[in-house]
C-alpha cells in the first residue's frame, strides 16, 4: 500500500500588535487608500520586545499537538520554513525543538523566502512517504518586522510577522500531499533580497548606517514576475494531474498582493469564494502565510477537499502543491 503524507492537525500564532495603515501613513508618506487599492492590506502584526521567531513557533506547535492528543516527545522531526531565525546559528528547529522538549526529534531550518513553507511541506511528505518517520512537524513563520525598513514605502507596508504549523503523519487513503512542482530562479536574486549579513557583506558599522540589513524590493519586477509564475505552476500542477477549476475546494495562495492572488485564480478558473484570503488583517508574513490561512479556514475544511496551495518568493522560488485534506476541520 502506498503511504501518503496527510496533514493531521494546524496551529498558529499571531502577535498581539496590530499595525495600521493609518499608524504606517505617521511613518512614511502614504495613506490607507494607497496601501489598499495596491496591495490589500489593512493592518498586520507586529512581534514586540526582545522576542525572536521562536517565541512565535511555540505556542503554534503546542496548539497542534494539542488538538492532536499527542506529546513533543512523539515528533520525529522538525522542519521549519524561515529567513528570520532567532540567531545566524543555531537552526531555529535546534531552539524550538529544545524549547517545547522535542527530545527525539531532529530538525532543520529551509530558506526559500516566501516559498519557505511549501518547500517545507513538499520535504517533509518525502520523509512520511519512505515510512520511516511518523509524525513530521512543518512551520511556516516569519519575523519580518526585524529585517525590514519602516522608512521604506516600498516594503514597510506589505511585511507583517506570524508563524503556522501543520502535523503531517502516514496513512494509506487517497488524501494528503498528492503531488507538487516547485521552482527557483536565482537571477531574481538582485530584485528581492538583504544586501548585508551574509558572508559577502558581513555585519559592520558602515552596512548598519547604510541600512543594508533590511529587505530591499524592486517591486514592479517582482510583482510581474510573480503574477506570471505563481499562475502558470498552479495551472501546470492542475493539468498534469486533469484537474478543473470546479475540482477545486480551496485555492490556499500565498498572501503577497491581492491582485497576485486574483491573477492567480483566474488562471486556473477558481472562483473568489473558493479563494482563502487573510491578507488584509496580517499582510505578507513571508514563509507564514499558507499555514495561517490552513489555521484560518480550518473548520470550512472538509475531507477529500482538493487544495491547490501555491506560492512565489524572493530569490526567486515559486511552486504549488495539490493536497488532498484529510479530516474534517469542524470536529477539530
Amino acid at each position: 500500500m502506498k503511504i501518503n503524507a496527510a496533514i493531521t492537525a494546524v496551529g498558529g500564532y499571531l502577535p498581539e500588535y496590530v499595525l495600521t495603515n493609518e499608524e504606517l501613513s505617521t511613518l512614511v508618506d502614504t495613506n490607507d487608500e494607497w496601501i489598499t487599492t495596491r496591495t490589500g492590506i489593512k493592518e498586520r502584526r507586529i512581534l514586540k520586545g526582545e522576542k525572536g521567531l521562536s517565541d512565535m513557533c511555540v505556542p503554534a506547535i503546542e496548539e497542534l499537538l494539542k488538538k492532536r492528543g499527542i506529546s513533543a516527545l512523539d515528533i520525529d522531526l522538525l522542519i521549519v520554513g524561515t529567513i528570520t531565525g532567532d540567531y545566524g546559528f543555531p537552526s531555529a528547529a535546534n531552539v524550538i525543538c529544545d524549547k517545547i522538549g522535542a527530545k527525539n526529534a531532529w530538525g532543520f531550518d529551509l530558506s526559500a523566502a516566501c516559498s519557505g513553507f511549501i518547500y517545507s511541506l513538499a520535504t517533509a511528505a518525502q520523509f512520511i512517504e519512505t515510512g520511516r518517520y511518523k509524525k513530521v512537524v512543518v512551520v511556516g513563520a516569519d519575523k519580518m518586522s526585524s529585517i525590514i525598513n519602516y522608512e521604506d514605502r516600498a516594503t514597510c507596508i506589505i511585511f507583517g510577522d506570524g508563524a503556522g504549523a501543520v502535523l503531517l503523519e502516514p496513512t494509506t487513503e487517497d488524501v494528503g500531499v498528492k503531488d507538487f512542482i516547485l521552482k527557483s530562479d536565482g537571477a531574481g536574486r538582485n530584485y528581492l533580497y538583504m544586501p548585508a549579513g551574509g558572508s559577502i557583506k558581513p555585519a559592520s558599522a558602515e552596512t548598519v548606517a547604510k541600512k543594508e540589513h533590511y529587505v530591499v524590493q524592486e517591486g514592479q519586477t517582482v510583482f510581474k514576475f510573480a503574477v506570471k509564475e505563481m499562475a502558470d505552476v498552479s495551472a501546470e500542477i492542475m493539468e498534469r494531474n486533469h484537474l478543473k477549476g470546479e475540482d477545486i475546494a480551496w485555492l490556499v495562495p500565498h498572501q503577497a498582493n491581492k491582485r497576485i492572488i486574483d491573477a492567480t485564480a483566474s488562471r486556473v478558473n477558481i472562483s473568489s469564494d473558493k479563494v482563502m484570503m487573510n491578507i488584509e488583517k496580517y499582510g505578507n508574513t513571508t514563509a507564514g502565510t499558507i499555514p495561517l490561512l490552513l489555521w484560518d479556514y480550518e473548520k470550512q475544511l472538509k475531507k477529500g477537499d482538493n487544495l491547490i496551495i501555491s506560492a512565489f518568493g524572493g530569490g526567486f522560488t515559486w511552486g504549488s502543491i495539490w493536497l488532498k485534506w484529510a479530516y474534517d476541520g469542524a470536529s477539530h
